[in-house]
């Protein structure tokens, strides 16, 4: 899932890139936040590989809405910024200049692509051999939010799918780190063991057999089994938190999606705990008819004068199998622009109502993955989490390189 919702009224070709992709099964390839530090940029281009022995290349992500990782395509290479979603499958870029765009991958002026027709058994199986790299190429469409979406040229679909980035390129494994300071981050593709990193904490993911119409089976697919508020568990049956019949009410973990949404029962608990437990500390902004991006209803009054903390706020702890991932403090609340006065502006509680958007399913945004190592394992089919400071993180990685 992502932030780009397009109508897609428009042609999508798939492109092929002669190119074997090919890497050593100990190789890891990182890719930090910013690529202003004189090393080259990953590049897919004709008889040549992403990343040699002996040096590791190395891209960045930003992140505001969106996470995204810049890098270079075709031959001779064109630069593109890519939204890094691990919702998605296919990865795309735009292909055709228009205003609102402010980069495009020309194929035209590429040696190293071939249009692949959609009846093509490639694109018919998504199993035939391919010799290279296959995407997809969007010559026109329209975006519901067409300033965030014109920052970048497409996007890297990372999930479970056989069309996608990591599993056309093989890696069994990649993480990424997200800093909570500076928007900034590291994403690394392939295995990953540093003496700094602490233990991870695993849980599997969920694989079902037979297809059920809402249940997205090559997305990263998790066990949701409770939450707390503090030391409050909510008290919500466990069947709350399992998909129904239908496949219903699957926990993915999505990069794509900025923040939480939750199932309207699990997160009608979860709001009116939450304000119980800061009826003391914050002053609810009382407007019925104001609910921040569609599904966030629950916001404050927050004045901001020097000295204004939410270190006392209550922990909202996410409760998986074998895991558990951690929101607090600056991570709970939102601030929404422009919706201040003087000092006071308006905050929003960072988990929304999945029912208001119509999304039926538990989904965990990357605001929530700020400072926790993410680890999507695709060999154990597990995903793993350890909390760390990510700015720190990137520098190490940068010392290492």
């Amino acid at each position: 899932m992502s932030s780009f919702h397009f109508l897609l009224h428009l042609t999508i070709f798939l492109l092929l890139f002669h190119q074997k992709f090919s890497f050593p099964s100990k190789q890891t390839l990182f890719l930090p936040l910013k690529t202003t530090l004189g090393r080259p940029p990953l590049t897919f281009a004709r008889n040549s590989k992403l990343s040699s022995a002996a040096a590791t290349n190395k891209l960045g992500f930003h992140h505001n809405v969106t996470l995204t990782v810049s890098l270079s395509v075709g031959s001779p290479p064109q630069n593109v910024t890519m939204v890094l979603d691990t919702g998605s499958e296919l990865s795309w870029l735009h292909c055709k200049k228009t205003p609102n765009l402010n980069s495009v991958f020309t194929p035209e002026l590429s040696k190293s692509y071939i249009h692949i027709p959609c009846a093509s058994l490639i694109c018919k199986t998504r199993s035939s051999i391919r010799p290279g790299f296959l995407f997809g190429c969007m010559d026109s469409g329209f975006s519901s939010n067409s300033d965030e979406d014109s920052k970048a040229t497409g996007l890297m679909g990372m999930n479970r799918g056989s069309l996608s980035f990591v599993s056309q390129m093989g890696f069994p494994k990649f993480s990424y780190c997200i800093s909570g300071f500076d928007s900034s981050g590291v994403l690394l593709l392939g295995d990953t063991r540093f003496s700094w990193l602490k233990t991870l904490n695993y849980t599997p993911l969920i694989q079902i057999s037979d297809p059920l119409p809402y249940f997205d089976r090559v997305a990263y697919t998790v066990q949701l089994e409770g939450i707390k508020v503090g030391n409050k568990m909510l008290d919500l049956p466990r069947s709350a938190f399992l998909p129904d019949h239908t496949g219903a009410g699957q926990t993915m973990v999505d990069s794509g999606t900025q923040f939480t949404f939750l199932m309207g029962p699990v997160y009608t608990a979860l709001r009116n705990e939450f304000l119980q437990q800061t009826r003391e500390v914050l002053r609810v902004f009382e407007d019925p008819n104001f609910v921040f991006q569609g599904a966030m209803d629950l916001c404050y009054q927050v004045d901001e004068s020097p000295g204004t903390s939410f270190s006392n706020l209550p922990l909202v702890s996410l409760m998986f199998q074998g895991a558990e991932m951690s929101v607090l403090g600056e991570r709970l609340l939102y601030r929404v622009p422009e919706m201040n006065k003087g000092s006071v502006s308006v905050y929003c509680f960072t988990f929304g109502n999945s029912d208001l958007l119509g999304i039926e399913a538990f989904v965990i945004g990357h605001h929530h993955q700020q400072n926790v190592w993410m680890e999507f394992d695709l060999v154990k089919s597990r995903v793993g989490f350890a909390e760390i400071r990510c700015a720190l993180a990137g520098q190490r990685l940068e010392t290492r390189l």
